[in-house]
C-alpha cells in the first residue's frame, strides 16, 4: 500500500513558493547576466531610448578579481560620481540612476579633445562610427566647453583641463551623441572607478524590430526624446552584438 506523502511543512512551502524564486533571480542577475533598459539618446545613434540590453554580470566579477579588463570601445553600464547628482524615490530617498556609456581610455591613457574630436594617447581617434551621423543632422559639437575640454569643471568636481591622464583603477567614458547637451559622461564628472562598473552592455535584445532610420531634431533637444526624435524607414530585426567599433582597434597605443 502506497503511503501518502507527508505535507511540506510551512518552511518548505515559504521556500519553494517565494524564497526560491527570488534567491534564483538574484543569483543570475548578480551573478550570471541581467538587462538594462536604455533611457535618453546619450548613446545615440548606436542606441537608441527604450532599448533593452544584456549585461553579462560574471564579466564584471571576473575583472574585479584581477581577470582580463574591459577594451577600448566598450560599452558600460555603471554608476556616476554621488556628486553628480541623484534622483528621488517618491521622496523616501535619494539614488543614483545607471548610465550607460562607451569606454574611451584605460587607466594610465592620456587623453584630449579638440574641437569634438578624440585623442588617446595622443593618436586621433577616428570617431566616424558616429561623428558621421551627427554631421548629418546638422548638430555635431565642435565649440562647447565639452568639446574643446576633456574635462569641464562642473560643480566643483573636476577641473577644466584639455588634457588628462586617467588614474589607476578608473575608466574615462563618453557618450556617442556628440551635441552639445547630448551625454552627460566623464568630461562633466571625471573618471569612473572599477568598483562603480556594472558591466559591459554585450547585446541589445528589445524591441525585436526597429525602424532603420533615427532622425534627431537638434532645436528641440532637452524636452522628451520621444519629441525630438523620430522613426522612419523600413523595419528590421533589431537583435544585434555590441560590438567595439573598428577604430578602438586601429589604434596604435598599448
Amino acid at each position: 500500500m502506497t503511503q501518502p506523502k507527508a505535507k511540506p511543512s510551512f518552511l518548505q512551502r515559504l521556500w519553494r513558493e517565494l524564497l526560491e524564486p527570488i534567491v534564483f533571480a538574484v543569483v543570475i542577475t548578480q551573478f550570471i547576466a541581467t538587462l538594462v533598459g536604455v533611457d535618453g539618446v546619450s548613446m545615440m545613434p548606436n542606441l537608441r531610448h527604450h532599448e533593452r540590453v544584456l549585461v553579462p554580470k560574471y564579466e564584471t566579477w571576473l575583472h574585479k578579481a584581477g581577470i582580463g579588463d574591459f577594451s577600448r570601445g566598450d560599452i558600460l553600464v555603471f554608476k556616476p560620481p554621488a556628486e553628480a547628482g541623484t534622483r528621488s524615490f517618491l521622496g523616501l530617498w535619494n539614488f543614483r540612476p545607471f548610465l550607460i556609456k562607451r569606454l574611451i581610455a584605460l587607466p594610465g591613457d592620456t587623453v584630449r579633445i579638440e574641437n569634438g574630436v578624440v585623442f588617446v594617447n595622443g593618436e586621433r581617434l577616428n570617431g566616424s562610427f558616429t561623428t558621421d551621423y551627427w554631421q548629418q543632422q546638422g548638430c555635431w559639437d565642435t565649440e562647447s566647453e565639452i568639446a574643446v575640454n576633456v574635462q569641464s569643471g562642473v560643480q566643483g568636481i573636476v577641473e577644466t583641463q584639455q588634457e588628462f591622464t586617467v588614474p589607476q583603477g578608473h575608466y574615462f567614458l563618453m557618450g556617442d551623441n556628440r551635441t552639445a547637451t547630448g551625454s552627460e559622461d566623464s568630461r562633466l564628472f571625471g573618471p569612473v572607478p572599477m568598483r562603480d562598473i556594472a558591466g559591459r552592455a554585450a547585446m541589445v535584445v528589445w524591441p525585436i524590430m526597429r525602424q532603420e532610420n533615427a532622425s534627431y531634431n537638434c532645436d528641440l533637444a532637452g524636452a522628451s526624446p520621444d519629441r525630438y526624435v523620430t522613426y522612419s524607414g523600413e523595419s528590421k530585426l533589431n537583435w544585434r552584438l555590441l560590438s567595439r567599433p573598428p577604430a578602438f582597434r586601429e589604434l596604435n597605443v598599448r
